[in-house]
């Protein structure tokens, strides 16, 4: 989908380069798909072989030039088939995404309409019974943007077993061993679970163990929507955190908050706990940054104290976009009523407080995922929003960590913390991944009563040494190419 790759050198711009160490005033220079070269002054002592006439110069002054942001936590896994531009997450900066997140992913389970995992990905969406053919799909659609995968411990039970509310059978556990060798031999970077969902909930800790052994003898990582986020979360900590150091594998806490009222403030309580794990085993968190959750409509979550936006309903598509305490008044009903006419569905809960979700994103071991949910018909504004708004808000505004730091987190950190090579620092020979964001301007735009909206201040997105996307107001922002690639795990990364 596009021709090969020239010379391009970004000038003297600010060069944060993700490993979190102080920023620098330079030139990074893109040849083909890898960076070539970093310094000052580099028109003048360009690499051998190279004509100053065959170089385009962008000019960068008052501007940052860093790795292109990976986003830790998506469910994008169908998305980069059906809508391959992927706008919403390379007009963040975006040039990565790790799919397969909550325990659901595309691979490797093909099913016919009346049985689909959940509804995060699209009901039609499960074609891909190995994680080969996964990959093929994304090579001949041509994404915008890179492609990590993990494979989803609910979508194993579903290719494996029958009946889901009950633990795995032998036989069915060793049919789901032998997919997710199959899909780690060809590629995948990890187990993700979600036990906090129905289909999963039933699995006890050593289904989920026995599994992450798996991946451990790969060299892959286990990310996991915990089974509990209220008021269990000490309980479903511990269990996560026994499950990856007994398999022997690196742990990722998806999307880390302490939801409800009654347990605001528990973060600290969280926090020190998975500080205290991490002396034994490595540990990082993911966290996108708002008050707001999204996930299917479960009338459990529908507490009539916060507030809940739907963002879906196939039996009331018209409620789309309405609180559904309006949309209960209007019926004369009670929210959980409410709740289950409208379902299938899906909703923004406003389930968290400000000062838990500050204190996650400022971790040390945090970095940043979006969590967007692109099929939902009123998205979440973090599908657009998650990475600008990290910059805008909690660096610019809130000086809660450097920009350096900041950077760091959507960059470096997770790609050592997700085994993706070459990608998330600025340095000669890893892939030209890169965004040229403007520091002073910015900013998300997409809000829960207008959540598609482009961000502010990303100026050019380059994708394996490509031009992907142009920044701009309106009509003027748009993707130039689509130059991404599934990428493999790498065994293993430095600390």
């Amino acid at each position: 989908m596009v021709s090969g790759a020239g010379a391009v050198l970004l000038e003297a711009g600010l060069v944060v380069d993700g490993s979190g160490g102080p920023s620098w005033r330079g030139d990074v220079l893109l040849r083909g798909d890898r960076i070539a070269a970093l310094g000052e002054g580099l028109r003048g002592r360009l690499p051998d072989g190279l004509a100053l006439v065959e170089v385009e110069i962008v000019d960068c002054r008052a501007k940052v030039i860093a790795p292109g942001f990976i986003d830790a936590h998506t469910h994008d896994d169908a998305i980069v088939l059906r809508d391959p531009l992927c706008l919403p997450k390379v007009s963040q900066g975006i040039t990565t995404v790790v799919t397969g997140n909550c325990g659901i992913s595309l691979a490797p389970y093909r099913t016919p309409q009346s049985r689909p995992p959940l509804t995060l990905l699209g009901a039609d969406s499960f074609r891909h019974a190995t994680m080969a053919e996964y990959r093929a799909a994304v090579d001949a659609a041509h994404p915008a943007l890179n492609v990590a995968a993990l494979v989803g411990h609910t979508t194993l039970r579903f290719a494996a077993m029958e009946a889901l509310d009950r633990p795995a059978s032998g036989d069915e556990l060793a049919r789901m061993a032998a997919l997710l060798d199959s899909c780690m031999a060809e590629g995948a970077h990890g187990l993700s679970s979600g036990l906090f969902y129905e289909e999963a909930f039933a699995a006890p800790a050593d289904e989920v163990t026995a599994l992450a052994r798996v991946v451990a003898r790969h060299g892959g990582i286990y990310a996991t929507h915990l089974r509990s986020e209220m008021q269990q979360i000490i309980e479903a900590l511990h269990e996560a955190g026994d499950t990856a150091f007994s398999a022997g594998v690196p742990l990722v806490i998806s999307h880390h908050k302490c939801a409800g009222p009654a347990n605001w403030g528990r973060t600290k309580e969280t926090l020190p706990l998975i500080e205290a794990l991490a002396e034994r085993q490595k540990i990082s968190m993911d966290v996108y940054p708002y008050v707001a959750g999204s996930t299917v409509l479960r009338e459990d979550l529908v507490d009539g104290v916060i507030d809940v936006l739907l963002t879906w309903s196939d039996p009331h598509p018209a409620m789309t976009g309405r609180l559904i305490s309006d949309i209960a008044r209007e019926w004369g009903t009670t929210e959980k009523e409410a709740c289950l006419r409208l379902k299938p569905g899906g909703a923004c809960y406003f389930q968290m407080q400000e000062e838990d979700v500050e204190r996650v994103i400022a971790h040390p071991l945090t970095m940043i995922g979006s969590d967007g949910l692109p099929h939902d018909r009123h998205p979440h504004p973090r599908l657009w929003g998650a990475f600008p708004r990290v910059l805008a808000r909690y660096w610019r505004e809130r000086r809660l960590f450097t920009l350096e730091q900041a950077v760091h987190k959507m960059t470096g950190m997770t790609a050592r913390n997700l085994r993706i090579a070459d990608r998330g620092l600025l340095r000669a020979g890893a892939m030209a991944d890169v965004v040229v964001f403007d520091p002073d301007t910015i900013a998300d735009t997409a809000t829960y009563d207008k959540p598609m909206g482009v961000s502010l201040g990303i100026e050019r997105v380059f994708v394996n040494g490509v031009l992907a996307y142009r920044g701009g107001q309106g009509e003027g922002a748009q993707v130039l190419a689509r130059a991404g690639r599934m990428l493999t795990r790498a065994a293993t990364m430095c600390a």
